[in-house]
């Protein structure tokens, strides 16, 4: 690209930044016709629009352009414009996702709700809906959607899949797991396999070995780690502790920047009692990423199980800093520093 190029970009990038930052009194965005109609690469589209101001594809067009430089409040208002010159699903699918990356999701709920009245054969319209309603904490609704499209397709495998996201998130591990089989046995793809072998080995089956290992054998790049690390997850899970420590290295050698092949590995050595090894991992892997609460958290773990209170506080403090919520780190700090539970300052 040239300089001149790279140079007018810039320059767009700026404006359209600009634009977007500038909001009325009433906190809305300014409509999208006024304000790009200073950007020179938009005359044509413009031009266009004021000779056809009833011509629906062309404010999609400019909505659709508008997403691509992130100008996503601008194309919002030409997303609106199209859909209540022409509402049909080539432009309810991407003002959908306008509406996502906005953040305005009762307004999407309601779109999807619509399409769904108006082409209730439409597959994807019921996927983007059940994944909405799974969202806003409906899960019942959303549960129903995925029932009555594998009650129509009972060979599909992304519903089954899909269906098993929604039912591990609600903590249905049981039927997690049934939906799980079903997709694996439909296609067996790694994502399935890996999700269900997760699931194993969280429930301590071995099968999470053998559906790991026949991913491993499949691997002739030897790229992947998640079978790796879903086998050390099942032998830490069953307190063969040396085993799980092979396996994260595994993860480890594959890519030294996995952080959480560092936290579990440390975890396993600090439930083998091995303080020592267990804080060289715990620092490994804050070397790795310094901003993860858990490393700081086992590392106050180890100091505290060697009788170092002030280490262990200061630990602490350290995971509470970088993560308000972290319930478990606030708590042994308080056990340990009373005082920290009503600070003066």
């Amino acid at each position: 690209m040239s300089f001149l190029k790279i140079a007018l970009y810039t320059g767009i990038l700026l404006v359209l930044t600009t634009i977007v930052a500038c909001k009325n009194k009433n906190g809305q965005s300014d409509t999208a016709a006024p304000v790009i109609q200073g950007i020179p690469s938009y005359k044509n589209i413009n031009d266009s629009i004021r000779k056809f101001p009833s011509d629906a594809s062309l404010y999609l067009r400019r909505a659709m352009r508008l997403s691509l430089e992130n100008a996503h409040e601008l194309a919002y208002d030409d997303f609106q414009k199209a859909w209540s010159l022409q509402p049909i699903l080539e432009t309810a699918l991407p003002y959908a996702s306008n509406l996502e990356i906005l953040g305005k999701h009762v307004q999407r709920l309601r779109l999807l709700e619509s399409l769904n009245q108006h082409f209730p054969r439409n597959i994807q319209v019921k996927r983007l809906l059940a994944e909405a309603y799974a969202g806003s904490g409906n899960s019942s609704l959303a549960l129903t959607i995925y029932n009555s499209m594998i009650e129509k397709d009972s060979l599909d495998p992304e519903t089954y899949y899909e269906k098993a996201m929604l039912q591990e998130q609600i903590k249905d591990t049981a039927g997690a797991i049934k939906a799980l089989q079903k997709a694996y046995s439909f296609q067996g793809v790694d994502t399935y396999g890996l999700e269900l072998a997760h699931l194993y080995a969280e429930q301590k089956n071995p099968r999470a070995l053998d559906i790991c290992d026949f991913i491993l054998k499949q691997d002739s790049a030897r790229l992947l780690i998640d079978p790796y690390f879903i086998k050390g997850i099942y032998f830490a899970n069953v307190k063969q502790y040396p085993k799980a420590i092979a396996q994260f290295d595994s993860c480890i050698v594959r890519d030294w920047k996995t952080t959480d092949a560092y936290l579990e590995k440390g975890r396993a050595y600090f439930h083998m009692e091995n303080f020592a090894r267990a804080m060289q991992t715990f620092n490994t892997a804050i070397t790795v990423t310094n901003t993860d609460p858990d490393a700081y958290y086992w590392l106050g773990r180890c100091y505290e199980a060697q009788h170092m209170k002030t280490d262990a506080i200061n630990n602490y403090r350290k995971a509470v800093s970088l993560d308000r919520d972290f319930t478990e780190a606030r708590q042994r700090m308080e056990i340990l520093d009373s005082g920290f539970a009503h600070p003066s300052h």
